[in-house]
């Protein structure tokens, strides 16, 4: 049974989990003026598919249509999805993004007697404050963000920096008309029901045995996240405009922009502070990502293997970077095609 713990890690599973991702669309789209400062809206192509493939002497080729995904995307944007119900309707399956879930065995009574815990446990230790937990330069900063994307919420002076940090990121994109997923992956579900194709989960299951003490852990030796929290100040305060442009990038399908705009150092930063943290080696969560990145590989070669075709979602970092999951596969012998 999934439970409030997974609250409690929400923000490993957050910033572990890859954004899911939906639709392609029409060639056609309007023009777009000011890409770096304006974020687009209506109708949008997306980017193009990358292209997995192999041949089997018996069978033929195989081949795996993937579309990157991105986070933030355009609050405002509207996909024209032909193309992408075309890839999607002729395939087999489609291979759902990799993502963590955290499981944990406990009673409907013993969820009860969690909560008070999960929820105590995303506040300092003795009841300290923001103030008296960061450098007073960063304290300065956060202030002024605060006023202006979270003037009402007194209660989160208490919480842990990564915490806050998370919870004042969510305001702010939202504020500059950017969504976390742009709705792609509900448009991907509706697609693959309509054609009756199967969707394949590629999640990896983190179990807890024992709760309690996992959030006990946590308490104990919760992450030392000030970096991430330094790191999501700089990318509301500075790296707003390119976050925009590569939302927009994405949305348009210039791939040549999306490639040249560097991406903020806040999501690594976040990363490294829970996957470094003392209840996270405890707990065995420390080695997540090897073993997501393990278990989609194993999801993508059966699935190219058994079906002539299948669609894919990746987060768009993965086919970009040069030791990313398409990278690995290519290395590996198959043919791997970028959008034009």
């Amino acid at each position: 049974m999934r439970l409030r713990l997974a609250m409690l890690l929400s923000i490993w599973c957050g910033l572990v989990q890859v954004a899911a991702a939906q639709s392609e669309a029409a060639r056609a789209a309007p023009p777009v003026a000011d890409l770096a400062a304006v974020v687009v809206t209506g109708a949008q192509p997306g980017p193009g598919l990358w292209r997995v493939s192999r041949r089997d002497p018996a069978t033929g080729e195989h081949v795996m249509w993937v579309l990157g995904t991105l986070s933030p995307l355009p609050r405002g944007m509207q996909w024209q999805s032909r193309e992408l119900e075309q890839v999607i309707g002729g395939s087999q399956q489609v291979l759902l993004p990799p993502s963590v879930k955290v499981k944990a065995d406990a009673g409907f009574l013993g969820k009860l007697f969690l909560l008070p815990s999960a929820y105590s446990a995303r506040k300092n230790s003795d009841g300290q404050t923001l103030q008296q937990v960061l450098p007073p330069p960063v304290y300065a900063r956060w202030q002024v963000l605060k006023q202006k994307y979270l003037p009402d919420d007194r209660g989160i002076e208490r919480w842990r920096p990564i915490f806050a940090a998370q919870e004042l990121y969510r305001k702010a994109i939202k504020a500059n008309d950017l969504s976390r997923s742009g709705g792609v992956q509900a448009s991907i579900d509706a697609l693959a029901s309509r054609h009756a194709v199967t969707e394949v989960p590629t999640s990896y299951q983190v179990v807890i045995e024992h709760p309690r003490a996992a959030i006990k852990a946590f308490k104990a030796s919760a992450p030392h996240d000030t970096t991430c929290f330094i790191r999501t100040l700089d990318s509301i305060e500075h790296d707003m405009p390119a976050m925009k442009a590569r939302a927009n990038a994405w949305a348009t399908g210039d791939l040549q922009k999306l490639r040249a705009l560097p991406d903020s150092a806040r999501h690594e930063a976040c990363i490294s502070s829970l996957i470094d943290a003392g209840f996270a080696q405890s707990l065995g969560l420390d080695d997540v990502p090897a073993r997501q990145a393990a278990l989609w590989l194993a999801a993508a070669r059966k699935a190219l293997a058994g079906n002539a075709q299948t669609f894919a979602i990746l987060p768009m970092e993965e086919l970009l970077k040069p030791d990313g999951y398409l990278a690995k596969l290519r290395a590996e012998g198959y043919e791997v095609e970028a959008p034009e």
